[in-house]
């Protein structure tokens, strides 16, 4: 069966972000298609509407991977299809992106909620500190920012605030330990969205999975070093198919 990669963004910034690494996908491994898919365009809160037009508009057998919001929705849509999944990447992705008693590597609760108004009131100044906050950490952080920012979509206020609220409630430990098939998740060092040492956390409950750190990149690492992503997504699925 042919290989086929799936890939979606994360919250707000639309698939533009993600438009290098597919470039530099294309030249690791001509031969495996890979396909940057749009969130759904939904005023939906609930997790499971996002999930059923995704299952509804992507393939079945193919791989599933995501950056942030994007990983963790392929988490949930990986554990779903089960065996009609070929294997699951995620990019920045923690297993809950706001802090739980149950996963408490995360963002707090409050610094979330805050976030959440501060986008209520006013969608484009949250989207520019959004991206800041994207691109903190990185070697050229304000210019990584104006390159986010500058091809973001204009998303209405209700799909953007229904994405925060799905990404609150999101939980895909349940998730990544019904999956069976091969997984690989990449971290960022210095992240300002999700906790480095939530790496650690993973490999803790998921000794098996396949979990990186990739040391002093920010939460955007895959437009920031797209060809050092797309290298270890190349030996992965060669390593998966192989076996």
């Amino acid at each position: 069966m042919a290989e086929q990669l799936f890939l979606l963004p994360g919250w707000g910034l639309g698939c533009a972000p993600l438009e290098p690494l597919h470039a530099a996908l294309g030249e690791e491994m001509p031969d495996i298609p890979v396909t940057i898919a749009a969130l759904p365009s939904l005023a939906s809160a609930d997790p499971r509407d996002w999930l059923d037009e995704l299952d509804a508009k992507l393939p079945q057998d193919v791989w599933l991977g995501g950056w942030s919001l994007g990983g963790m929705l392929a988490a949930e849509l990986a554990a779903r299809r089960g065996a009609r999944c070929r294997g699951l990447i995620t990019l920045a992705s923690n297993l809950c992106f706001v802090a739980r008693a149950t996963w408490p590597t995360a963002m707090p609760v409050e610094t979330f909620a805050a976030f959440r108004q501060g986008c209520a009131a006013d969608t484009g100044a949250t989207l520019k500190r959004f991206s800041l906050l994207c691109a903190q950490g990185a070697a050229q952080p304000r210019e990584l920012s104006r390159q986010l920012l500058a091809a973001a979509p204009q998303t209405p206020s209700a799909e953007l605030l229904a994405g925060l609220d799905v990404l609150a409630v999101l939980d895909t430990c349940a998730a990544l330990q019904r999956f069976t098939g091969p997984q690989l998740h990449l971290f960022a060092g210095q992240d300002a969205l999700v906790p480095a040492t939530a790496s650690q956390a993973l490999r803790a409950v998921h000794a098996q999975t396949d979990v990186r750190l990739i040391e002093h990149v920010s939460h955007a690492f895959p437009l920031e070093h797209p060809q050092v992503v797309a290298a270890a997504i190349q030996a992965f699925i060669r390593e998966a198919a192989n076996d």
